[in-house]
């Protein structure tokens, strides 16, 4: 399966509703405490684009990127409002938001990520579409520029250094960044249902986030 690299309307996905989702087994004793184990390391996210049409214009851009897609056969990005920065969504990426590194002097290339946090837990995100022309990297809390020092693979969101421009031992690598989400569509059919001349209505287009 392969990714097209082409972000879904963001006109519809804006409407659509969303978020991340974990599997844990639980296992319930006869005492009634439970024991529970994680299943995947990395969370994954599910969509509804359905809820995000409002007029036939919209309708036939879902449905010209489902053929295009070939259903569920090739993947896409996704812009999932709510969580597309290496910050919150209302402020502007630095190229201190996130912690990528502790650099070793040898290696050259580093995967981007987004750490959460909430008290003392954190769970660390690989971030593997990054946004073309958001990433801002820094080294000590000094930006570095890209297309000299580093480039980054919009495809994998590996950030490799230039020769010479290899990041010496013990220095903190950060980056900033806006990012997408791997998905496909999570249907074989579009059940559409035109109610009226002008408009209509899709009104479930499953969207799964896939690894990449």
């Amino acid at each position: 399966m392969t990714i097209h690299d082409v972000r879904f309307p963001t006109t519809i996905s804006r409407g659509a509703t969303g978020g991340p989702e974990r599997q844990t087994e639980i296992v319930v004793l006869g005492s009634g405490h439970e024991e529970r184990n994680s299943r995947w390391a990395h969370s994954r996210r599910r969509y509804n684009a359905g809820l995000g049409l409002r007029t036939l214009e919209q309708i036939h851009q879902a449905i010209s990127f489902f053929e295009a897609c070939r259903g569920q056969l090739h993947g896409f990005r996704w812009k999932d409002p709510t969580d597309y920065k290496s910050c919150s969504p209302q402020k502007t990426p630095s190229p201190t938001d996130q912690f990528i590194a502790d650099t070793n002097g040898i290696k050259g290339e580093y995967q981007l990520r987004k750490t959460y946090l909430s008290g003392g837990e954190a769970y660390i995100r690989p971030i593997t579409k990054p946004v073309a022309g958001t990433v801002r990297v820094a080294l000590n809390g000094t930006e570095l520029e890209e297309g000299t020092a580093f480039t980054v693979q919009p495809l994998t969101g590996v950030v490799r250094f230039a020769p010479g421009h290899v990041p010496g031992a013990g220095q903190e690598l950060t980056a900033g960044f806006e990012f997408d989400v791997p998905v496909r569509f999570d249907t074989a059919a579009l059940e559409i249902n035109l109610a009226a001349f002008e408009a209509g209505e899709i009104p479930d287009i499953p969207i799964v986030e896939i690894r990449a």
